[in-house]
């Protein structure tokens, strides 16, 4: 069989659910991967999962960083398979040249969706919150950060 490039998208979630947080990633480019193994784990505003891969293959390359919020259907990552149910899938261009920057700017917050979303049903703006602590996975501001800020306000 053929090896070939595939493209894997950002996972759909429903008709509710338009955006997802990368909390993680588990590989790397260049790894081989086999279907059913973890990608990354992701978060929608209304829970955290793990995003597996569709296929045996080789990771080819990363197309989204950790913080990273992807509508569904964006561009994940490409993995190069000789699994012809995925032919559909083909990938229509090359591996980029260059993969996403992984930091993020310093004193930057990344608010997860749920958090974001907690504070402006309590009417806060994230962009302008301060004296928050971040919990979440690789920095980030949980929805637990939220709960426990908004309870602080209240005593």
């Amino acid at each position: 069989m053929e090896n070939f490039l595939i493209d894997v998208t950002m996972p759909s979630m429903g008709a509710t659910v338009n955006e997802l947080t990368v909390i993680s990633l588990k590989i790397q480019p260049g790894e081989l991967v086999k279907k059913g193994q973890k990608l990354a784990e992701l978060e929608s505003d209304k829970s955290v999962f793990e995003f597996e891969s569709p296929c045996e293959g080789t990771v080819r390359a990363i197309l989204v960083a950790a913080g990273d919020v992807k509508p569904a259907g964006a561009p994940f990552l490409q993995i190069e398979t000789a699994d012809d149910s995925l032919r559909h899938l083909a990938a229509k261009t090359g591996v980029p040249a260059a993969a996403p920057a992984t930091a993020k700017p310093a004193g930057v917050l990344i608010w997860t969706p749920r958090a974001s979303k907690l504070a402006q049903e309590a009417g806060l703006d994230p962009a302008t919150l301060v004296g928050l602590e971040a919990t979440g996975p690789g920095g980030r501001i949980s929805g637990d950060d939220v709960t426990r800020y908004l309870a602080a306000r209240k005593s």
